[in-house]
């Protein structure tokens, strides 16, 4: 359990940079491909929940795929502590086609009960593409990691900036198929997750996770070796063919001590004893929440916001723009953040991401009818989740033992889906009985405990951190 990526393994790095580079590659199409699927689902899911549901009931069945993105990262990152990470990201994307189907299904009937099951395991894409940015960094050099994350949160703007424009042509392509109104997106999106999950299952070899458990056995003392267990020392060993290459076009790491997996019980519970045990990761943790609420908080209710200063003709308009600014703010600078990352280090663009989140609340909240003003909060608001996004991620990921590390990661996604879809309940309840300049002062106020968590020193190996 004491092992970790930072330890030296300069035998291997050539190997370890190949495998790095083509998995970087990898992620990079299908975080294309899966974020067409999940962005094209939630363009329409709110309209078609109102056909099917009624208005009222509308928002809870999108905010289904976010509860479905948080819960099922448990079950998924269960799977990578002990098989992997391309079986867990295989199954994510699996379960996301399967919810798509079911919303169709719902559609066809207009069984709400149905809606809302698809809408739960629709969340298994969204689910994977959040698991693919730690993937990221399994093999990654110290030096590199805040960057090679960045990347593939990057690579999520060309979906999400694609997929609203495709829903009106899936649409109608598909309603000559005898598919209902609304329900052709979601038949797209199960396409797309079947081809992610089909390209990584054939391609994701070796795993990136069980390689970088094989190379931190192999320079850890034999003393340090955690506890191991017999099904995913086959998964290693089949990761590992006998010549010591690669099953996937590119030669492996020597082979590593046989029997090495993750620990027995590498489950929620051991996460957060893991998590409680290190300032560093708790530190990660609360960046990713923390900056996950106040963004989804503040962005939830800017619709309505726009709904009550301008005309229904021009706010459809106004919102889309409005919108499409702060998905800009959120991900078209990722890899700036990544490189600032591990340049100046992780505390530091937390603290830089926390400061952009209080200006984007400051100048959101005090916009009132300004559109431009209104405009320049929510590219603010999405640039504060990046950093706290990215950088939060990054220390997470260097802070905790490999053998317990997807564990720990999917309970930061479990956690920063709670707090995301808490956030945008409560939101609308303060927007209509406090307004929104009310909701960014109290989502201003939810950030300032992460500056004091921040602030404080935290051990870390990462370069650019103070001891």
């Amino acid at each position: 359990m004491a092992t970790d990526l930072t330890a030296p393994r300069t035998a291997a790095a050539p190997e370890v940079a190949s495998i790095q580079r083509r998995t970087l590659r990898l992620l990079f199409t299908t975080q294309i491909i899966g974020g067409v699927g999940v962005t094209i689902g939630i363009a329409v899911g709110a309209l078609l929940a109102a056909r099917i549901a009624g208005t009222a009931v509308a928002g809870v069945a999108q905010s289904a795929g976010v509860v479905g993105a948080a819960l099922l990262a448990v079950p998924v990152t269960r799977i990578m502590a002990r098989h992997g990470r391309r079986p867990g990201l295989v199954v994510a994307y699996a379960l996301g086609a399967v919810g798509g189907v079911l919303v169709v299904l719902a559609a066809a009937t207009r069984w709400v009960p149905l809606l809302f099951l698809g809408m739960l395991l629709f969340g298994g894409g969204t689910a994977a593409n959040l698991q693919a940015r730690y993937t990221a960094v399994d093999l990654a050099e110290p030096a590199r990691r805040g960057r090679q994350l960045s990347l593939i949160v990057w690579a999520t703007t060309i979906g999400a900036v694609a997929a609203p424009n495709f829903a009106e042509l899936t649409d109608r392509a598909t309603t000559g198929w005898g598919l209902p109104p609304l329900a052709g997106p979601f038949a797209f999106s199960s396409v797309a997750f079947v081809l992610a999950a089909v390209v990584l299952l054939g391609l994701l070899r070796p795993d990136p996770l069980l390689t970088a458990r094989r190379l931190a056995a192999a320079d850890a003392p034999a003393a340090d070796l955690p506890l191991v267990a017999d099904e995913s020392a086959t998964a290693v060993a089949a990761e590992t063919p006998a010549d010591g290459g690669s099953t996937g076009g590119g030669a492996a790491p020597a082979a590593a001590p046989v029997g090495v997996r993750a620990p027995r019980g590498a489950g929620m519970r051991a996460a957060w004893s893991v998590v409680r045990g290190r300032p560093a990761a708790r530190l990660g943790i609360a960046a990713v929440a923390v900056g996950h609420l106040v963004m989804v908080a503040v962005m939830a209710m800017t619709p309505v916001r726009l709904g009550e200063s301008h005309a229904d003709a021009d706010v459809l308009r106004l919102v889309g723009i409005v919108l499409s600014l702060h998905i800009a703010g959120m991900y078209a600078f990722s890899p700036v953040v990544g490189w600032l990352t591990d340049r100046l280090g992780r505390r530091a663009v937390i603290l830089g991401g926390v400061g952009l989140l209080l200006a984007a609340c400051a100048v959101a909240g005090t916009a009132g009818q300004h559109t431009p003003r209104l405009s320049v909060g929510l590219v603010l608001l999405g640039l504060g989740w990046s950093g706290t996004m990215v950088a939060g991620s990054t220390l997470l990921s260097e802070s905790v033992p490999a053998g317990v590390r997807p564990s720990v990661q999917g309970l930061s996604d479990l956690i920063m889906g709670v707090a995301g879809a808490g956030a945008a309940v409560v939101s609308g309840f303060v927007m209509q009985f406090a307004g929104y300049p009310v909701l960014t002062l109290l989502a201003a106020v939810a950030a300032m405990p992460l500056v004091a968590l921040a602030l404080r020193p935290v051990p870390t190996g990462a370069p650019g951190e103070e001891g």
